[in-house]
């Protein structure tokens, strides 16, 4: 999966396309990427009483009701935003020599960019 916590993709279908977001979390398991405020879905929480690490006074509780959380998506869903062209790519790997031998960098595939997303 070339896609990692913390890229900005692009949403290329579903009910959030053309949107860019965050990735929150990379799921490389399950092929899937959680994208920060984008595919938005409810879920009914039961309050929860929070521990509390000092033991003093009543624990407190989580609060409980209908809550919008990211779902995650399909990581072929999304495309990477190349931060040099801020536009959606494809990604390239790239072996770069570099201290300790050889080192792979994610490049953008872009005809006229080329360069490198890891920076």
């Amino acid at each position: 999966m070339k896609i990692k916590k913390g890229d900005t993709v692009q949403i290329i279908s579903g009910k959030d396309r053309g949107k860019q977001g965050r990735v929150i979390e990379a799921l490389p398991k399950q092929q899937r990427v959680v994208v920060e405020n984008l595919n938005i879905s409810k879920r009914h929480v039961k309050p929860r009483p929070i521990k509390q690490r000092s033991g003093m006074g009543s624990p407190g509780l989580a609060p409980g009701g209908v809550m919008d959380l990211p779902a995650p998506l399909p990581v072929s869903n999304v495309m990477i935003v190349c931060p040099t062209c801020k536009r959606a790519t494809r990604v390239g790997m790239h072996a770069k020599e570099g201290k300790g031998g050889v080192e792979h960098v994610r490049v953008c595939r872009r005809a006229d960019c080329q360069e490198e997303i890891d920076r």
